[in-house]
C-alpha cells in the first residue's frame, strides 16, 4: 500500500488498516501484484500493474514521470531471509515482464536502489535493484537521484 496511497493515508491506516486495503484490492478481482512459492508456501512477492495504480510515483520528485508514455511499474519486492541471494527477486521480476507484457504493457518501469558497492540492509531493497533489473533487459532512461535510477524493459512486438 506504500505506493497506492498518499503518505499521510498510509500511516493513517499502518498496519491491520493496510492489511485491509490490500485484501479489498485483491477480492475485487485486481491482481495487485505476483506471489512466489516454494512447496505451497509463499517465500516472495512482487507489485506490478499500472502506474497509474501507485500515484505517490507521480507525487515524487525522484521517481515522476519520464514521459508520457503508458508504462506498467513493478514497485517492490519481498523475498523471504531463506530464499535471499538465490534470484528469487529476478525470477519474480522476470514473471512480472510476463505478466505486464501479457496484459498489453509495451514498457515497464522498475525503481531500483544501487548499492554502490555495499550491502544492503534488509528493508533496502525492497524496489530491487539495479543488477537484477539489467540481467533481464531493463535499461537506466533517467536518473534524478545518485543511487536510484529510473530503468525501462521495452516489450518487443
Amino acid at each position: 500500500m506504500w505506493w497506492r496511497l498518499k503518505r499521510s493515508e498510509f500511516a493513517k491506516q499502518t498496519g491491520r488498516k493496510n492489511k485491509i486495503a490490500m485484501k479489498r484490492i485483491v477480492e475485487s478481482a485486481e491482481v495487485p501484484g505476483l506471489l512466489a512459492y516454494a512447496d505451497s508456501n509463499p517465500v516472495g512477492w512482487c507489485s506490478v500493474a499500472p502506474r497509474e495504480r501507485f500515484p505517490v510515483l507521480d507525487r515524487s520528485r525522484t521517481l515522476k514521470r519520464v514521459d508520457d508514455q503508458p508504462v506498467w511499474s513493478v514497485v517492490c519486492f519481498f523475498v523471504a531471509k531463506s530464499f535471499r541471494s538465490k534470484g528469487l527477486m529476478s525470477s519474480l521480476l522476470r514473471a512480472a515482464v510476463g505478466y505486464a507484457r501479457d496484459h498489453g504493457a509495451r514498457i515497464i518501469e522498475g525503481y531500483p536502489v544501487e548499492p554502490k558497492g555495499r550491502r544492503l540492509a534488509s528493508f533496502e531493497g525492497f524496489t530491487g535493484v539495479v543488477s537484477a533489473f539489467k540481467r533481464l533487459g531493463f535499461v537506466e532512461v533517467l536518473r534524478r537521484s545518485p543511487g536510484r535510477p529510473i530503468m525501462r524493459y521495452f516489450v518487443h512486438t
